[in-house]
């Protein structure tokens, strides 16, 4: 049986799968990932991260055909798989399960969850 549980870093690298579509690949992954989080990561922990959820059956990946712009060189692009989606949603649920529980804190944020 495959792990279908996901850490922070893997939940949120996930997230910029899908968010990023068609251009979701280590690089920009790795550009996203420090603009949004305001957090530096090396694009190395990135392409690990993107390695093993395409081991655990989280992510999918394909070779683009080579690019000009690239000097002839192609890139690998992720997708999430439906088993992906699964885990993300299992995340999140159990994330916002917790959340609705810590008494009251909802309505400090300024939002009910």
């Amino acid at each position: 049986m495959k792990e279908n549980k996901l850490g922070e870093f893997e939940e949120i690298v996930l997230l910029f799968v899908g968010i990023l579509n068609e251009d979701a690949y280590a690089l920009r992954i790795t550009e996203e990932f420090a603009v949004q989080t305001n957090r530096s990561v090396t694009v190395g922990a990135v392409h690990a991260t993107l390695s093993r959820m395409c081991d655990k059956g989280f992510l999918k990946s394909k070779m683009t055909e080579p690019s000009a712009n690239r000097g002839g060189r192609r890139k690998r692009v992720y997708e999430i798989t439906a088993f992906g989606e699964k885990g993300l949603k299992e995340s999140r649920d159990l994330r916002l399960n917790l959340w609705n529980q810590y008494p009251g804190l909802s309505g400090k944020l300024g939002f009910n969850l």
